[in-house]
């Protein structure tokens, strides 16, 4: 049992290569945007970004995003208490304020359902630019889809 004040006995353990640093995906995400030159998914992203078919550089900013991510609402992985994150980036580094454990806040990741055109199956994927193979799990079909 640990005392009042203290560290949780996995905070400043060195880590192997199996375990992963401590980590939570945000939950906010930014409205997905096309590039102005190739009209392809431009990367989920603010900020200075570039587009991953034409390779054009974008600036993309969304007020209502950063504040959104200044006000979420997060749980530190190491002790469960709440917490309101206070940056406007992601990904970011946070320090719990209770247990002082640090750990990434992570971008969110977007996922979209599409049909497979063979056998009907939704698939639920990560949005990602560019053009994507697919192969259904349920019929084996291949197909192509383009974000």
């Amino acid at each position: 049992m640990k005392g009042i004040g203290q560290k949780p006995y996995w905070v400043g353990m060195n880590m192997s290569d199996e375990e992963e640093p401590l980590s939570v995906e945000s939950r906010i995400a930014p409205p997905p945007l096309t590039c102005p030159r190739c009209d392809n998914l431009l990367p989920s992203e603010l900020g200075e970004v570039k587009c991953r078919i034409c390779r054009s550089e974008v600036k993309v900013e969304h007020e209502g995003t950063r504040k959104a991510w200044r006000e979420e609402k997060i749980s530190c992985p190491a002790c469960n208490k709440v917490l309101i994150a206070g940056v406007d980036k992601r990904p970011a580094k946070i320090e719990c304020s209770s247990c002082k454990a640090h750990f990434e806040l992570k971008a969110h990741k977007v996922k979209v359902e599409i049909t497979c055109p063979k056998c009907e199956c939704k698939l639920r994927m990560n949005q990602r630019p560019g053009e994507r193979q697919i192969t259904c799990p349920a019929c084996s079909a291949v197909f192509k889809i383009n974000f």
